[in-house]
């Protein structure tokens, strides 16, 4: 039956921290729809019927993917069943891969707006696995209805409670839950990351929300920022390595649809200026050390053996922490570089500020960047990540907002 709980899989049994916002948010006397975003796999629907689990049988779960013909009249059908359990006190409705459904949000609207003005107190949850795909109805049609619950991919804290992975695979292999058990088997690890995600995502969840004109340039521009991950890269040195003629603009576009997926993005420059931030060459980042992993075809023992390229992802991982901890929040996230000076990552949120510096090597080395950075900008605090500061792991295993001090 639709209404059925299932329990999660054992595997992923581990209560996310967004499930207190959400537990939360569903106690309010307040109506607003929550909406789950997160990328594919990342513990959407497990996250939902945990906490649905305490409530039934006030509570009506559905997925568009397990009906037959998932329309806007499927959705009012369940809605309508999620209303014959509110009596007195209310209830929730909890719709899963709500991308599926065409007209969605013009239905929702009405549905919403009809149970407002009839004062039924019905609670109304949406999840789906394209961000993407949920932002755009959203915004078109249901402006003021909704809030969000941002779910990233999994922090090292979580993958270590959940499987009990070292911080070493992690930084080789983290952020899905549903590869987890594969990394003792490295080539098949890499075969489900590349078909069962990446591939899942790129070749269709990012081409159902808007025209793409070059869809192979799409997918070697997401190969581009895994290898050059950490980089700075212009946009017409991009066009030189994929060896195509599209334009700036084009991949620009392409990849804010990456990053609106949760899969690469361009980190803009700090210049105390939005405009200069905009104008700047993107600095190329991946939001989970295993998507960068994967497509180059690399495994732990492999990285481990060449202190450079173990280097290279041990950044890789620092920025997929710093990138999935300001997801959703008031902190901003850049870099910054004046000629030959450079800082790898800034946390910005109000007037504070944090410089981060990542270093990997043996030996401690001077940081002319940092030291240039906070003369610009003395009310910044520096921060050494690795060798020399912070140990790798304590970053890791630290919230980004614990950084920032008022």
């Amino acid at each position: 039956m639709q209404n059925e709980l299932p329990t999660p899989p054992q595997h992923t049994q581990i209560i996310r921290p967004q499930a207190e916002h959400f537990r939360a948010r569903l106690a309010e006397p307040r109506r607003l729809i929550q909406v789950v975003a997160g990328p594919r796999q990342v513990g959407k629907t497990t996250l939902i019927r945990q906490v649905l689990a305490e409530l039934a049988p006030r509570a009506h779960y559905a997925s568009a993917d397990d009906a037959v013909l998932a329309d806007a009249t499927w959705l009012r059908q369940q809605w309508h069943l999620a209303r014959d359990l509110c009596g007195q006190t209310g209830a929730v409705f909890a719709l899963d891969e709500i991308q599926r459904l065409s007209g969605w949000a013009e239905a929702v609207k009405s549905l919403w707006d009809e149970d407002t003005r009839r004062g039924i107190p019905l609670k109304v949850v949406f999840s789906g696995s394209s961000p993407l795909l949920v932002g755009r109805g959203l915004g078109e049609s249901l402006a003021g209805r909704f809030e969000r619950i941002v779910l990233p991919h999994w922090s090292l804290t979580e993958t270590q409670a959940a499987f009990g992975h070292s911080c070493e695979e992690f930084i080789a292999y983290g952020g899905y839950p549903g590869s987890a058990h594969l990394i003792g088997d490295p080539p098949r690890w890499i075969q489900y990351v590349r078909d069962a995600l990446i591939e899942a995502t790129v070749s269709r969840d990012v081409l159902q929300l808007e025209r793409v004109d070059n869809p192979a340039l799409l997918r070697r521009l997401f190969d581009l920022a895994c290898a050059y991950a950490g980089q700075e890269l212009s946009y017409t040195k991009m066009l030189g390595q994929l060896q195509d003629r599209g334009n700036a603009t084009t991949l620009a576009w392409y990849l804010e649809l990456l990053s609106h997926a949760g899969m690469a993005t361009g980190l803009q420059k700090f210049a105390g200026e939005p405009v200069r931030q905009r104008a700047s060459s993107p600095k190329l980042a991946v939001f989970a050390p295993g998507l960068r992993t994967a497509v180059l075809g690399e495994r732990l023992s492999t990285l481990r053996a060449d202190p450079e390229a173990w280097g290279h992802q041990v950044e890789v991982a620092v920025a997929t922490h710093l990138l999935n901890g300001t997801a959703g929040t008031d902190i901003a996230l850049s870099w910054w570089r004046e000629r030959d000076q450079e800082v790898d990552y800034v946390l910005q949120r109000g007037r504070q500020l944090v410089a981060i510096e990542v270093k990997s090597g043996a030996r401690p080395r001077a940081l002319p960047g940092l030291s240039a950075f906070c003369t610009a900008y003395p009310r910044a605090r520096p921060l050494v990540v690795g060798t020399g500061g912070v140990p790798i792991e304590r970053f890791l295993a630290t919230a980004v907002s614990g950084w920032l001090r008022e």
